[in-house]
């Protein structure tokens, strides 16, 4: 009896499949204009999670790209429920943060402007890790988030502190390890405690964040000054125990992004709420094989031959017609100089020619 007991409860363990890994995923559109589909009570978008390689493909797709040909028709669906349908209407760039250890921000801060507002779903996390096949070259710029920053200073702490509008109280004796105040809509401040481990340890992300979005917005403004301006990808990932710390850090972000790209960029943000290391990533940056560098060197030189040797044909036959018209120019005035001034017989009398 016992032993058929174990089996029927072995059989409906089994019978029932066990819930997937989901997470929540947030479009944020721009300040300015809209790059998503506006998103009503009637969608039916949020029923259906999408998957990891169709996240990556809406990613490419406001990068100005063409999504990839593995794309299935459902996930063409999808991406259709998502972007606004003018296909030569897109941002060129995205800030696109995998946040791990919660689940929907939304739960912790429901008036939050950021995500409120934006173009919600939700995503298999259990699906594989997706590949965002960028194309090789220069038509793409991409900026890690995950630099750490270990080595730094209470004036970068302080300048962090202004930044969020908050303040730093340092500690005259034990340098590093003052209080982070950041402050939060709506309810009390946050202190962080640099004495603390686990607080240090949130602060350095935090400002190791800080740091790489001002090295992105830096890039932004020197890409801006060339010919040819590529396509822009901030990537990243976090993870912290101070969400509500996080959250008010992201929007802060969000805007200075906003006004630095001029409104010309979204965020792609993804919400999973098991801690992840920074091995395990959700989504992978994967260049597109091209030509090698050597045959592009080997072209660009035999054009750059065969177009010289055509502009020294031109040159020569160009300098040679010249001279021709010069010596002709040169003889005809000279005989016009030393002709006699007499009536030409020929020209004024009356010949009849027979």
């Amino acid at each position: 009896m016992k032993i058929l007991s174990i089996f029927l409860i072995s059989l409906l363990f089994f019978a029932f499949p066990t819930a997937e890994s989901t997470g929540s995923l947030f479009f944020v559109d721009s300040s300015n204009h809209q790059f998503f589909r506006s998103q009503s009570s009637t969608d039916v978008f949020q029923s259906e999670s999408m998957l990891l390689a169709e996240v990556g493909a809406t990613v490419l797709v406001l990068l100005g790209f063409a999504p990839p040909a593995t794309l299935s028709a459902a996930g063409s669906s999808k991406l259709n429920e998502v972007l606004s349908p003018n296909p030569f209407d897109r941002p060129r760039a995205v800030f696109m943060l995998e946040v791990s250890g919660i689940d929907d921000p939304l739960v912790v801060d429901p008036k939050s402007a950021l995500f409120s507002k934006a173009l919600k779903s939700s995503v298999d996390l259990g699906s594989s890790k997706a590949d965002i096949q960028l194309p090789d070259g220069d038509e793409v710029s991409v900026v890690s988030l995950d630099e750490p920053r270990r080595d730094y200073t209470e004036e970068e702490i302080n300048d962090f502190a202004s930044w969020m509008g908050g303040s730093y109280e340092a500690d005259a004796t034990k340098p590093l390890l003052g209080v982070l105040t950041i402050p939060l809509a709506d309810v009390d401040n946050v202190n962080l405690r640099m004495s603390e481990k686990a607080h240090r340890e949130f602060v350095s992300r935090l400002l190791a964040l800080f740091h790489n979005i001002r090295k992105a917005m830096e890039m932004h403004g020197q890409l801006l000054k060339t010919s040819h301006r590529p396509a822009e990808l901030i990537m990243g990932s976090f993870d912290g125990i101070k969400i509500s710390s996080l959250l008010a850090t992201l929007a802060k972000i969000y805007d200075s992004l906003q006004k630095a790209y001029g409104g010309q960029i979204v965020g792609v943000i993804v919400f999973n709420g098991v801690p992840q290391p920074e091995s395990k990533a959700l989504m992978n940056v994967m260049y597109t094989s091209g030509p090698s560098r050597r045959w592009l060197e080997d072209t660009k030189k035999s054009l750059n031959t065969t177009v010289a040797a055509q502009v020294l044909v031109r040159r020569t036959l160009a300098w040679v017609i010249g001279l021709v018209l010069i010596i002709a120019t040169f003889l005809g005035v000279h005989f016009l100089v030393n002709m006699p001034l007499i009536r030409d017989t020929l020209l004024y009398s009356n010949v009849k020619l027979e």
